[in-house]
């Protein structure tokens, strides 16, 4: 069947393949959307399979993306290609033929995945939810809307305008949704994040840890508020100059008022694998091992096979090249950085005698619990932590939102002293506290939104283009259409000429 745009039709036409009966079990087989949702537990595997878009889709899913799409693209990774040229090499390089990249395709067509999977279980909660007892139906419309407006965000931070499908849709419907402007699209969000505030609880115990709670939505709900402060750029993207810093600040010092997460005094602890849901994490992607699809793809992602060779992992060939740590960010830490070599490794020689010399990420590989292949690794994906929600309330305040500049500070030597950084900083400023985040949250996929967002995208990186760019890939600054991706060519085409192409491409 030809592709459609959004990839709802498709969707509409196969249901919801692809349910699971708890967020940690493989997939199970599903009727059609009209007589799936007949029990309680119906509704819950219908919500398990919204969950699963975070993980699955046909490049590894929501953290695989913030590596593609974030991380390679910022100032973090020099991704040139070794042999040939890879499908993230021309996102490394700021190429305007990126239409047609599968990642790109990737970002758009799950998402959107995600968003349907949402509309059709708030829809049939609305129609059916008599059959679930009001308690657990407040929380099921708070999850479904939290993951909606977490699929929309990631959109609008990839993409800028995009469609607004609130409910799920019958083919004839597909044809005749537009892109809508940004703005429209964060009343969305901050509507689904609001009901997910007001719904959910603050934590669970046993088989629900790891859903979404009111403290993900409240930290979610802030980071919107700083994307939607930043600078417009003279683009139809994520920044509206809306100057939210106070309505942000208000939402992260409740969640730090709430003693329901803590600041770990181990930076490694954060990302142990004997260590998952820890006190530090408002929201992840979970993971787990077995071989039955329910593994993480992303710790090996930008580790070449030959690195799992020096492991002597005997995984079959990914053909996967490094890409390699920019210097640029290496040579940021400070002497004594523990954060250093955790994160990364400096080369190494293979068993056939290969050497490497550059540095790549190895964060979440723990060669010593690793899964039955390189795509079956069982860390969870952090898509927001505690010490992320501190540093968000430092920006706050260095933007005007109220509190003190000895508060900025505090909260900046408190992540150096735990890095094992000597001595105290004073009268922080904005891009010293970018650089703070650089180095904190290297290999998570907040560096370009950062830079982004605090509109230091286009200097950062056009001053970072001619010391980092020994291969000469990268042939021109950037300019503000590469802040924003865009539209994928195959939803182009199949709107009819209902969409726009973004300008620069």
């Amino acid at each position: 069947m030809k592709k459609t745009y959004l990839t709802l039709l498709a969707a509409c036409l196969i249901g919801l393949a692809g349910c699971e009966k708890d967020l940690n079990q493989a997939p199970i087989s599903s009727g059609s959307t009209p007589t799936f949702y007949a029990t309680q537990a119906d509704f819950e595997q219908a919500l398990n399979a919204t969950y699963s878009m975070l993980r699955v889709s046909d490049n590894g899913g929501f953290p695989d993306r913030q590596l593609n799409l974030s991380e390679t693209r910022s100032d973090n990774i020099y991704g040139v290609g070794d042999a040939g040229v890879r499908d993230w090499e021309p996102v490394n390089n700021f190429q305007t033929t990126l239409a047609t990249n599968p990642y790109i395709a990737e970002a758009w067509d799950s998402n959107f995945s995600g968003i349907f999977r949402a509309n059709t279980l708030l829809d049939q909660l609305a129609a059916n939810g008599s059959v679930v007892d009001d308690a657990t139906r407040k929380r099921f419309e708070g999850e479904a809307k939290f993951l909606r407006a977490l699929y929309y965000f990631d959109l609008v931070r990839y993409f800028g305008k995009v469609p607004i499908v609130d409910h799920a849709l019958v083919p004839s419907e597909v044809g005749k949704i537009q892109r809508s402007p940004v703005a429209d699209v964060y009343k969305l969000i901050l509507s689904d994040l609001q009901t997910a505030i007001d719904n959910l609880p603050v934590s669970y115990t046993g088989t629900n840890v790891g859903r979404a709670t009111s403290g993900a939505a409240k930290g979610m709900m802030a980071l919107v508020y700083l994307t939607r402060s930043g600078p417009t750029y003279g683009i139809e993207g994520p920044g509206l100059a809306s100057n939210e810093y106070a309505q942000a600040l208000k939402l992260l010092n409740e969640i730090i008022a709430s003693g329901k997460y803590s600041f770990l005094p181990k930076y490694s602890d954060i990302f142990s694998y004997t260590n998952e849901n820890n006190a530090e994490v408002l929201f992840d992607v979970q993971y787990i091992l077995g071989g039955v699809g329910l593994g993480a793809t992303y710790p090996g992602l930008l580790v070449p096979d030959t690195y799992f060779t020096f492991l002597k992992i005997p995984y079959p060939s990914g053909g996967l090249e490094i890409r390699p740590i920019a210097n640029d960010l290496l040579n940021s830490y400070p002497a004594g950085d523990v954060r250093k070599t955790f994160n990364f490794a400096e080369g190494f020689t293979s068993t056939t005698g290969f050497k490497e010399t550059r540095w790549l990420m190895k964060k979440y590989l723990n060669e010593n619990l690793k899964g039955s292949n390189r795509s079956d690794w069982p860390i969870n994906w952090i898509v927001l932590r505690y010490t992320d929600i501190l540093m968000m309330k430092a920006e706050c305040i260095l933007h005007g939102a109220g509190g003190t500049q000895a508060e900025v500070d505090a909260i900046v030597n408190q992540v150096r002293a735990r890095a094992g950084l000597a001595g105290t900083v004073s009268n922080v400023t904005l891009p010293q506290l970018m650089e703070e985040r650089r180095r904190e949250f290297a290999g998570e996929g907040s560096r370009w939104h950062d830079l982004v967002r605090e509109g230091l995208v286009l200097n950062v990186i056009n001053a970072w283009i001619p010391k980092e760019d020994t291969r000469n890939r990268m042939s021109r600054n950037i300019d503000a259409n590469q802040i924003i991706y865009p539209v994928p060519q195959t939803e182009l085409t199949s709107s009819g000429g209902l969409y726009q192409q973004n300008p620069g491409y």
